[in-house]
């Protein structure tokens, strides 16, 4: 898997890294099971601190989207895919209410957009 983050980025560099994993899981690049590169391994590659990797893993495993096992390394949990086709559900059910009531797509995205930042 790869994983990549931009160092210019506002965003802080292990919400990266659990958006990158987040975002191979959602386009099936991973899939239950499968192991993620090691935490020390994976800082070395992007020239990043190793506690920077382990807390966007801890974020994942907070989330349930993948499992840390003592000398098995992080993998993503089974019920991770799950997820993703409830969360795909979910959409299609908020685009159908929002056509429905007439909403556009500038307003859809103005409301996730709120949603999301009000976290």
């Amino acid at each position: 898997m790869l994983i990549r983050i931009d160092p210019s980025s506002s965003v802080p560099l292990g919400e990266q890294v659990a958006a990158s994993v987040r975002g191979g899981i959602a386009d099936g690049a991973v899939k239950a099971g499968d192991r993620l590169p090691p935490a020390r391994e994976l800082a070395e590659s992007l020239g990043i601190n190793l506690h920077t990797v382990l807390r966007g893993y801890q974020q994942l495993r907070d989330e349930g989207l993948i499992e840390l096992r003592r000398g098995r390394g992080a993998v993503v949990a089974d019920g991770a895919t799950d997820q993703r086709a409830e969360l795909i559900r979910l959409t299609r059910d908020l685009v159908a209410t929002a056509r429905r009531l007439g909403l556009g797509e500038a307003e859809v995205l103005e409301l996730v957009r709120v949603e999301l930042s009000s976290r």
